[in-house]
């Protein structure tokens, strides 16, 4: 889906977000999200958001009693969205890192993946090894975890960045980089899918604690941390009561929380 098409579909929902910065007080939450990052968020043709992210959001809304609507916003003015108050809330598989604490507040992770490089069946690399990997071109979405990761871990490779994973896919596809960095679920239900027969794992990368944080969380304003602590509340309460493994279940065969 291109740019325009999103942004239509979250225009046409943008009057709900006005509310936002005032929401708790009125049992009302406005949620951004990307909607470009499948299969945990997407839009559809038909403007529905859908995905592990947004089924967890309203089951957490449910929870704590709210009445939540959702809006769309690019990734790389996602933060700077919040804290213009144009949503109370990001739910986007967002990573919790030190560098993004500065600017906004967390609940604890709703899940946990590693990331992963993906590289066309036919490449001549064999491994994650920085002897393969060098002089090769990898693709990552801008301002995410993976990016960074490659310029840390992959210093002698060139790094080619992207406004959204649909766009590092069709290059990977199209021969024109040797390879992408992103999470390993997003990379491997890709692969599994007709657009992504074209390329294969090539390997699950260690988690680094610095650049990849503590899994995902939900991003909150700075000053918010009470409503940070009530997602986190509701995040154990889905836990518990079974309605996590219920989502889970209908995206993955394998626990996405991670590590407890």
């Amino acid at each position: 889906m291109n740019i325009s098409t999103r942004f239509f579909a979250a225009a046409s929902i943008a009057a709900l977000s006005m509310t936002a910065g005032s929401a708790m007080a009125q049992d009302k939450l406005v949620i951004g999200t990307e909607g470009a990052y499948p299969p945990f968020n997407s839009l559809e043709a038909n403007g529905d958001l859908t995905g592990f992210d947004i089924d967890i959001a309203k089951a957490l809304c449910n929870q704590m009693k709210v009445t939540c609507t959702f809006v769309t916003n690019d990734w790389d003015g996602i933060i700077p969205a919040l804290q213009a108050k144009k949503f109370d809330a990001i739910v986007a598989s967002m990573s919790i890192t030190p560098e993004r604490k500065e600017q906004v507040a967390f609940s604890k992770k709703y899940y946990n993946t590693p990331p992963a490089i993906a590289v066309p069946k036919d490449s001549p690399i064999k491994d994650a090894s920085p002897a393969s990997l060098k002089g090769k071109t990898f693709g990552a979405q801008g301002s995410t975890t993976h990016s960074n990761y490659v310029e840390k871990h992959m210093p002698d490779s060139e790094l080619k960045l992207y406004p959204t994973a649909d766009e590092y896919k069709l290059d990977v596809s199209n021969g024109r980089i040797d390879g992408v960095v992103d999470d390993v679920v997003v990379l491997s239900q890709w692969v599994k899918s007709d657009a992504g027969k074209c390329c294969k794992i090539l390997s699950p990368l260690p988690i680094d604690p610095e650049i990849n944080g503590e899994g995902a969380g939900i991003a909150v304003r700075k000053n918010e941390t009470a409503l940070a602590d009530k997602f986190t509340a509701a995040i154990a309460a889905i836990r518990a009561d079974g309605t996590y493994k219920k989502i889970q279940d209908k995206y993955f065969d394998f626990d996405v929380y991670g590590d407890k």
